[in-house]
């Protein structure tokens, strides 16, 4: 029989996280944190079948998300706060250390564990977003662009245009995702396609057309990509955006400044020396980490670092989850054997 996905919530007196969870109740844990604009089911694909491996694994909804806590001020969405809300579920669930997973803005969050709470760690794993010692934050991204692909002069911060777009054109960036929350998903969750190499990302032109969706101020009600989501999963995403809005979510983007100062405050110089596995998507090229210098600084900064390259897109966990699933049992068995065995 496969075990069950089951529904919890952990509370503290600042933080409520529903989380999924999934596996043996004593056995090693694996936790999974999703980015933007996800929830915990964006790990159905992984939970049953580590589980089934013979882990204990947890997925939260991050805050702003689903039904954990949901906050009113850009600040609460630094990635401080989200890993401290991740050291208060691995108490909540009487663990010292973790396996930890994460994938877009859970990646920060699992990388900040790492480096700023190591002793809480077994070994870290992240999917498209590398490790970026002094913080993910424009600063330290735009260095790395590929300028024959994005020449200053017409992209000033390359691909992460869309992250300045943020913090310019807020309410218009919020306004555009809320006006339809289920077209935004189908519009954003799109499946990787190899013939956009080469070519600017529209994530490059948000800043100069205005929006996410141009002039239109909404998502265009295009088909789901059935290679991602289920009707099932669209419903889920959709309900839980409409019912929380976007501000949450989009905040992760308002805090780029604090994120780099707890950086720097991060132990051993921000160097991990635990086993690290980083996860490339080859048709990601907003995070474009295998054609441009995106990964230098993690391969600086990782003295035990597994590097694998999935064929897939951006939502990698849920477009090839058989890909991901056996790139992340094969590092936990080769990197972290005793962890399992346990």
């Amino acid at each position: 029989m496969p075990f069950p996905i089951t529904e919890h919530v952990a509370k503290t007196d600042r933080h409520t996280t529903a989380h999924l969870a999934c596996g043996a109740a004593d056995a090693p844990l694996i936790i999974f944190t999703h980015g933007w604009p996800e929830l915990s089911l964006s790990w159905r694909h992984q939970l049953p079948v580590f589980a089934g491996l013979g882990f204990r694994c947890v997925a939260p909804d991050m805050r702003g998300y689903g039904r954990s806590s949901v906050y009113p001020q850009h600040a609460d969405y630094a990635v401080e706060n989200s890993v401290r809300d991740m050291i208060e579920l691995l108490d909540s669930l009487g663990r010292e250390k973790a396996v930890w997973v994460g994938h877009d803005w859970g990646s920060p969050v699992v990388w900040a564990i790492a480096s700023h709470h190591p002793d809480r760690c077994h070994g870290v794993a992240s999917l498209c977003i590398p490790y970026m010692p002094e913080g993910f934050a424009p600063r330290n991204l735009v260095p790395l662009v590929d300028r024959a692909l994005y020449p200053e002069a017409e992209f000033p911060a390359g691909q992460w245009e869309y992250q300045l777009f943020y913090e310019e054109n807020f309410p218009a960036a919020c306004a555009a995702f809320d006006a339809n929350p289920r077209n935004t998903v189908k519009a954003l969750f799109r499946k990787g396609d190899a013939a956009g190499r080469g070519q600017p990302v529209r994530t490059a032109l948000i800043r100069k057309n205005g929006g996410w969706f141009g002039g239109a101020g909404k998502a265009p009600d295009v088909p789901m990509e059935s290679a991602v989501l289920t009707e099932q999963d669209l419903a889920a995403y959709a309900a839980a955006l409409e019912r929380n809005g976007f501000f949450g979510p989009d905040s992760w983007y308002m805090n780029h400044d604090r994120n780099i100062a707890y950086a720097a405050k991060a132990a051993n110089g921000g160097r991990l020396n635990l086993p690290v596995l980083f996860l490339h998507a080859a048709y990601d090229f907003v995070c474009d980490t295998t054609g441009s210098r995106l990964a230098e600084p993690m391969r600086e900064s990782c003295a035990d670092l597994t590097e694998a390259v999935v064929q897939s897109g951006h939502w990698m966990a849920q477009e090839c989850p058989v890909a991901v699933n056996a790139a992340l049992a094969k590092w936990l068995a080769v990197k972290l054997a005793n962890v399992w065995t346990s």
